[in-house]
């Protein structure tokens, strides 16, 4: 009778995206009450295609049971070194090695160690090794407040920062220092890859600005528009995962904001966006304008239009051109802006883009017809100074990562 196999659970994980695709990956788990929330971590970076190697403190078994570990990652646990020298396999100098260790969670006692080189558990010994080698290494701190905020454990922190070591910040509440949601750490985990890969935009200021705004009519109504907000996001999204200092401000939008941006500014009207540019130093190496800025604002009536009107005659006003205001204070940036039409030709589209980047000053414009924007497919013209028009189809995630290529392109050149 032939033997018969079966996939391990771990094998049918349904794939969100292939980020960490061919990554391989060690997660270092201690003994933080956190350790219980590893089981789904481990899933998740899978779920973006990352292979998966677990080790674990004796400590870190006592809360979970090396079997559960098994389970999430499809491949034992390792709870020692041993003659095979599993630190050297994965950390060493050697072709087996991985492409980054995440230590998750970390306690106290795991960061102070790793800070001061001693290596008592298979973590530490896992952790020193990766930092001889130059494999990156992200650490993930989980403790009660009293101890992450403790002056010599906050200067091991700020140790291994100048070392090269990457941290995901704790969301501190109810008087601990708590793991963040394995989304959030799955992210950083994309993002400390790609800088250590040396990402054209890692490192980079990167503005993007998007949604809509929203002109009051009356205390009650305003006159926006149909901008979901999702180009932005998607845009925030892919240069944190490249590497960059994000920075975002959102107008009114149905898409929510990824918890892992964290530097937000929000504004409604045109005035507040306005408000924002002239407050800000715009000290930034790229600055995306893909919000839909309302070109004319209402004279706002005093309290609420009374309903059962035969007819309203609303007066509108232009607005202020933000992409100019914002062209004048950065002159440095290198400034994106965007270009949407309906019921023209494309001849016509790239056409008034091109004067449209003439008259504000834009390194780069995005163009495309509102015909040509749909949930799954969308159509984007890509144009620069030098008269290039680069035409992108697909989805939307396609387009984002078109623009932020042409721009890494761009600026390494210049």
């Amino acid at each position: 009778q032939p033997i018969r196999t079966t996939m391990h659970p771990s094998k049918k994980v349904i794939l969100k995206d292939t980020a960490l695709a061919e990554k391989r990956i060690v997660i270092c788990i201690t003994g933080s009450i956190a350790a219980v929330e590893t089981v789904r971590l481990i899933r998740e970076l899978l779920r973006h295609g990352a292979e998966v190697i677990p080790v674990m403190t004796k400590e870190a078994q006592n809360l979970i049971h090396p079997n559960s570990i098994e389970f999430a990652a499809g491949r034992p646990a390792i709870t020692e070194i041993t003659g095979q020298v599993e630190h050297v396999l994965y950390c060493g100098d050697a072709e087996t090695a991985v492409d980054l260790v995440l230590i998750c969670p970390a306690t106290a006692n795991t960061i102070s160690k790793i800070a001061c080189g001693i290596d008592d558990t298979p973590v530490t010994t896992f952790a020193t090794t990766a930092m001889g080698t130059g494999i990156p290494l992200l650490i993930c701190p989980s403790m009660h407040n009293t101890m992450y905020d403790h002056r010599i454990v906050s200067e091991n922190i700020e140790k291994l920062r100048r070392f090269g070591v990457g941290f995901v910040e704790p969301q501190v509440s109810e008087g601990k220092a708590k793991l963040p949601s394995r989304w959030i750490v799955v992210e950083h985990v994309i993002r400390a890859l790609s800088r250590y890969g040396q990402d054209g935009m890692a490192g980079k200021k990167v503005l993007v600005i998007g949604g809509s705004t929203a002109q009051p009519l009356d205390a009650m109504r305003v006159l926006t528009n149909r901008s979901s907000g999702t180009t932005a996001i998607a845009l925030a999204n892919l240069a944190f995962r490249k590497g960059s200092e994000v920075e975002l401000w959102y107008g009114w939008s149905s898409e929510g904001i990824p918890d892992w941006i964290e530097n937000v500014h929000r504004f409604v009207t045109v005035d507040d966006l306005l408000e924002l540019v002239r407050n800000d130093p715009l000290d930034f190496d790229a600055i995306i304008l893909c919000a839909a800025i309302s070109d004319y604002s209402p004279e706002p009536h005093t309290g609420k239009i009374r309903s059962g009107k035969e007819e309203l005659t609303i007066t509108l006003h232009p607005t202020p051109k933000v992409i100019r205001e914002i062209r004048s204070k950065a002159g440095k940036s290198f400034l994106v802006g965007y270009k949407a039409e309906a019921g023209i030709d494309e001849e016509k589209l790239v056409e008034r883009a091109e004067k449209r980047m003439k008259e504000t000053g834009c390194d780069l414009m995005v163009a495309n017809l509102l015909e040509d924007v749909g949930v799954d497919e969308t159509r984007a013209f890509i144009l620069d100074k030098e008269g290039d028009v680069g035409e992108v189809t697909g989805s939307r995630e396609k387009v984002v990562e078109s623009l932020l290529e042409a721009i890494t392109n761009i600026m390494e050149e210049e």
